[in-house]
C-alpha cells in the first residue's frame, strides 16, 4: 500500500485513524511489509505483500482463496478475449464509464475481474476481500495508481463511514454467514447521494430445489478440505466434458441436464473457446460445492432490506446472477 492510502482507512474496531508504525520492506512507491497502528485504541494490523490485512484467519472463506488463486485470470476479459465481465459490471451497476474524482468500494473482489472494470472508469477503487484471493487481485490490479486492495471482513470494514460515492457487492452476499446483516453494513459507508449495487442468488421453492443436485451433494463437499475437493472437481469435469458436449446438443434440456450432473455448462451463453468453457466449468463446479454458506433470498426479502436501511430510488429485480438491487443513500 502507498502511504497516501491511509486517508481511506480506519481501524475496524474503533474507527480511529491509522498510521504506519513499522516499515520492514518497501519499494519506491509502496510499503510491501510493515505494520499499521491505530492512534485511538492501539490495535495493530500487518501489511503483507503490499496489502493491509485486517483479518488474522480466513475461516469460512479459505476455499475462495484457493479457487481464485488457481483461477486468478479465468474470468478476466483481458484473458478470455471476451467482454463477459465488462458487460456484467456495467449492466448491473448502470454506472457511467467515466467516474474520475469518485471513490468506489468493491466488497468481495475474488481475483479482481470486476476490480479491473471499476478501475477502468478512472475512479479510485478500494477493493476488499476476506480471503487470500486479495493476492491474486493484487497481481492483476494492485499496481494501478487508482486501486487499493485490502483483506478485511465485510462485517468490520476498515474504512471511515460516509466515505464512498459508490459501493458494489457482486456475487458475494449469498456466501456470507448472515446476508441480511452484511447488506445492512454497506449503506453506512456511502456518502449522501451515493449509489449501492448488490446481487444475490434467488431462492426457489423447495420442490424445485430438490431438482438441483448440488444441494444433495453440498452437505458432504462443503466439509471436504478445499484442495482435495478442487482436485476431485477438476478430474470429474475433465472426465465428463466429452459427455457433456453430447448432452448439450439436446434442445432445451441439454445444458440443464449438465448442470444437474454438476458440470457448469456455459455453452451458448458466453462466446468462449471450448478450452475456456471447460476452465469456467471447473471453476464454477467447485464454486457450487465448496462454500461453507449459501443463502439465496426471495426478491421480497431483498426489497425489504433496501427499505429497512432507508435507501431511495430502489430497483430490485431478477437479473444476471439471480436478484439485482440498486439504491441511493438520501
Amino acid at each position: 500500500m502507498k502511504k497516501e492510502h491511509l486517508k481511506y482507512l480506519a481501524c475496524p474496531c474503533c474507527k480511529g485513524d491509522l498510521c504506519i508504525i513499522d516499515v520492514q520492506k518497501q519499494s519506491d512507491v509502496s510499503v510491501e511489509t510493515g505494520v499499521l497502528g491505530c492512534l485511538k485504541c492501539d490495535a495493530k494490523y500487518d501489511i503483507i505483500r503490499h496489502i493491509p490485512r485486517f483479518v488474522p484467519l480466513e475461516k469460512y472463506a479459505i476455499g475462495f482463496g484457493l479457487e481464485w488463486t488457481i483461477h486468478s485470470r479465468t474470468q478476466y476479459d483481458s484473458y478470455t478475449g471476451s467482454n463477459v465481465s465488462e458487460k456484467r459490471f456495467f449492466e448491473e451497476t448502470r454506472w457511467h464509464r467515466r467516474l474520475q474524482g469518485e471513490i468506489i468500494l468493491e466488497v468481495g473482489s475474488g481475483s479482481g475481474r470486476f476490480t479491473e472494470q471499476a478501475a477502468s472508469t478512472g475512479a479510485m477503487v478500494i477493493s476488499l476481500d476476506y480471503s487470500y484471493a486479495v493476492d491474486a487481485n493484487y497481481a492483476s490490479n494492485g499496481t494501478k495508481n487508482n486501486v487499493l486492495i485490502v483483506q478485511a471482513d465485510v462485517y468490520r470494514m476498515p474504512f471511515r463511514e460516509g466515505l464512498f460515492d459508490k459501493i458494489f457487492c457482486i456475487g458475494v452476499l449469498q456466501y456470507t454467514p448472515d446476508p441480511a446483516a452484511a447488506f445492512a453494513v454497506l449503506p453506512r459507508y456511502l456518502k449522501s447521494g451515493g449509489s449501492l449495487v448488490v446481487d444475490i442468488y434467488r431462492k426457489i421453492p423447495w420442490v424445485k430445489r430438490l431438482l438441483l443436485t448440488k444441494y444433495w451433494v453440498r452437505p458432504i463437499t462443503k466439509r471436504m478440505q478445499p484442495l482435495k475437493l478442487y482436485s476431485w472437481c477438476k478430474r470429474y469435469v475433465e472426465f465428463m466434458w466429452p459427455i457433456s458436449r453430447v448432452i448439450a446438443k439436446s434442445p432445451f434440456l441439454g445444458k440443464r441436464i449438465n448442470w444437474m450432473l454438476l458440470v457448469a455448462d456455459y455453452r451458448g451463453m458466453f462466446s468462449l473457446s471450448e478450452e475456456m468453457l471447460k476452465e469456467w466449468a471447473v471453476l464454477d463446479t467447485f464454486n457450487m460445492l465448496n462454500p461453507a454458506y449459501e443463502y439465496p433470498q426471495f426478491i421480497e426479502t431483498v426489497e425489504r432490506w433496501f427499505k429497512t436501511v432507508g435507501l431511495r430510488d430502489v430497483e430490485v429485480h431478477i437479473g444476471y446472477n439471480g436478484i439485482e438491487g440498486r439504491g441511493i443513500k438520501p
